[in-house]
């Protein structure tokens, strides 16, 4: 589908920067693979501040309810439209303005014909009439892509994909981690953890009190447990794959002596910009995993290993429509040599955590059991009761679920085992 680039002397009617961009970002996921967020500068090249929020805001309401969109499409098409069809991503657009974002409908349909200029207008404008006049309305439920459902109905049951159409449904609510306790009466919210508030409508962070002087920190629930298995300490903890910065802000707060491991130079940024606001400390070091090795063994290893971060489709749904089985294999092929060389850090008696942000049984579950039983020295030690707030799954590790804590707001979907090396 290829994106047509205004020319040098033509300019965009006002709203249709905002609708290229966004076609530009369903391009950039659908097609290609990419994450939203890393597609976002790329797409938005030229766009004005308001404008580049609405197009990911578009983009990502489409990918958040693409097909029951699709559906809607193809219910008034004689012929079915190829998935990368220009006309179809431009009906995407459309539509979902209209009827998940609240625009009006002439100017939503008025903003995407220039992205067919030269192509079949008189087809979009004809589909996007035809679903309005019919009345069509998205679910207040969306639904799951096909294979993603199937996925996960295999490896957690019809409740679970349930849940996870539920989550979709509704904005997440904001979760902080609190340096200590002492600003949790200014931020309000609720409380599910000690150190923790949860936020509804919650507005700019920036703007949240406390965000100046560095009491807390954006961190979802799910993301807070591995550092909980770790608890409060004063001896040597590596951080492995530790940007944005929030497991490495919780064990400095917890009085760890903490080093920061990391491959990339802009997360390490963002986690450099935590330190500061917050005023903890970290030794930060940028290096790969698979070369780099620690001047000594460590109390406590917390390694959050990259993933397909399948767990995190409440806010990122691009996740939704780019995981597949090859990529989910590919990264675990990569956590079985991490965890084994993250062992070896862990001095005898001491501590190794393993996390993902992972709804894949291969990047958690079968990647403990591997990892058992091919290292003897290490044993499992589950969580104490009362010590998370969730409950430990009956083989000791910790699984969070589309569905756990659902009542109070869901969380992210995350793995989570905690090792003793033995000798």
């Amino acid at each position: 589908m290829p994106i047509r680039q205004p020319s040098a002397t033509t300019v965009d009617p006002p709203g249709v920067p905002a609708r290229r961009a966004a076609l530009k970002l369903l391009d950039a996921v659908l097609r290609r693979g990419e994450a939203l967020e890393a597609a976002l500068a790329g797409a938005t090249r030229g766009v004005a501040g308001a404008d580049r929020g609405l197009a990911h805001a578009v983009a990502a309401e489409a990918l958040r309810r693409l097909p029951d969109l699709d559906a809607l499409i193809d219910a008034q098409t004689r012929q079915r439209l190829p998935d990368d069809a220009k006309a179809r991503f431009a009906l995407r657009i459309a539509l979902v303005q209209a009827l998940a974002l609240g625009t009006p409908p002439h100017a939503a349909i008025a903003t995407v014909l220039p992205l067919v200029d030269g192509g079949p207008r008189k087809l979009v404008h004809g589909v996007f009439g035809s679903v309005l006049r019919a009345g069509a309305q998205l679910p207040a439920i969306p639904t799951l892509p096909p294979e993603t459902a199937t996925r996960w109905r295999a490896a957690w049951g019809d409740a679970a994909v349930a849940a996870a159409a539920r989550a979709l449904a509704a904005p997440p609510p904001l979760d902080l981690s609190l340096k200590d306790e002492g600003g949790a009466a200014m931020l309000g919210g609720r409380s599910l953890a000690p150190l923790h508030r949860r936020l509804d409508d919650a507005g700019p962070v920036t703007a949240l009190p406390g965000f100046g002087e560095g009491g807390w920190w954006v961190q979802d629930l799910a993301a807070s447990l591995p550092a909980r298995l770790i608890g409060a300490g004063a001896g040597t903890v590596l951080d492995l794959c530790a940007a944005p910065g929030g497991k490495t802000c919780q064990l400095a707060a917890a009085g760890w002596r903490v080093t920061a491991v990391d491959a990339s130079e802009s997360r390490l940024a963002r986690l450099r910009d935590n330190l500061m606001r917050t005023r903890l400390v970290a030794d930060v070091v940028r290096a790969d995993l698979l070369d780099w090795a620690p001047p000594a063994a460590a109390d406590a290893v917390l390694l959050d290993a990259p993933c397909s971060a399948s767990g995190i489709f409440r806010r990122h749904p691009d996740v939704l429509h780019r995981v597949r089985p090859a990529q989910i294999a590919e990264m675990a092929d990569l956590q079985t040599r991490l965890l084994a060389r993250a062992a070896d850090w862990v001095r005898p008696g001491g501590t190794l955590v393993y996390a993902t942000c992972s709804l894949e049984p291969e990047e958690g579950e079968e990647q403990a059991g591997r990892f058992m039983a091919a290292r003897l020295d290490f044993s499992l030690a589950p969580p104490a009761q009362g010590e998370l707030p969730v409950a430990a799954a009956a083989q000791g590790w910790v699984r969070t679920l589309p569905g756990t804590l659902e009542a109070d707001g869901g969380c992210d979907g995350f793995f989570i085992a905690r090792f003793r090396r033995d000798r």
